[in-house]
């Protein structure tokens, strides 16, 4: 059995050379890393081009504490809201997870196992952002509930700001750092998660990426409580931090930063309430 010593010790800012993000791409044929690839950005574009459908059309769903009092829109059902945040989910985060779904499928066509356990994977995935989706589905009923009179309340900044703080102190933390290293350490991962071949495997260790991704991402996702769950600009920017933490070399840096500039937004959205209204 292959173990982690085959790929080496994993790391976040120093990865193992023999196991790192982009050393995934090497690991199947140009054509077979092309077609992954393409299906996976173009099932995000899909998925952004329907998001920005969504939020052009249905302006009250660019909902936050930022937009309080700014006209908030009639509640959305349960499985409305759940199918926008999945679609929300392909979007920003498939671009990101190209080298974990490259390594899994490497190591099927090893065992000689067609797509489906690859696809299982992706659905585990999934599976664990779906069900994670009825927090902020919470919390947005709960913003609807709030009077537009609390516009500018120091009640309301205080809150905000301190979403804000939380999810940045959450990124110098070590839960942070463990998870992010599943992520950043493709083929280890899959090697120790994915054992006796199949999709009923795929699906298991699917749903455990799926929970260290998660662990990854929720604190700078709950920034779209704040600035709203629909805003295409934080979306964008946050997808381009993910997409940065899990593949880019000097990822502990890049996610220091965020977190020193999010701390900083938060103090000074709670000293000062109205700049709510410029972050949304």
């Amino acid at each position: 059995m292959v173990t982690d010593r085959t790929v080496g010790a994993p790391g976040v800012g120093g990865d193992s050379p023999r196991d790192t993000p982009w050393m995934t791409y090497r690991l199947l044929s140009r054509q077979m890393t092309v077609a992954v690839v393409a299906v996976l950005l173009g099932l995000a574009a899909v998925a952004w081009a329907s998001t920005v459908g969504r939020a052009l059309s249905m302006g009250g769903m660019v909902s936050g504490l930022a937009q309080v009092g700014g006209g908030m829109p009639a509640t959305t059902g349960g499985p409305v809201f759940l199918g926008m945040w999945l679609v929300m989910m392909v979007a920003m985060m498939f671009p990101a997870v190209a080298p974990i779904v490259l390594a899994h499928r490497s190591v099927v066509l090893r065992r000689g196992e067609g797509s489906l356990p690859t696809v299982a994977f992706v659905g585990g995935y999934l599976v664990v952002w779906t069900v994670a989706g009825l927090l902020p589905l919470a919390a947005l009923l709960g913003i609807w509930e709030i009077s537009a009179e609390a516009a500018g309340e120091r009640w309301l900044g205080t809150l905000a700001g301190g979403v804000l703080v939380v999810a940045g102190a959450y990124q110098f933390t070590a839960w942070k750092t463990t998870c992010l290293r599943a992520c950043r350490t493709p083929m280890s991962f899959v090697l120790t998660h994915d054992w006796g071949g199949g999709s009923r495997s795929a699906l298991r260790a699917g749903l455990s990426h799926g929970l260290f991704c998660l662990g990854c991402c929720w604190a700078l996702m709950s920034v779209m409580l704040v600035v709203g769950l629909m805003n295409l600009v934080w979306m964008a920017a946050l997808t381009l931090v993910f997409v940065a933490e899990k593949n880019w070399r000097r990822a502990l840096g890049l996610t220091r930063v965020v977190g020193t500039v999010l701390v900083a937004l938060g103090a000074a959205v709670i000293v000062q309430p109205s700049i709510l209204g410029a972050v949304g």
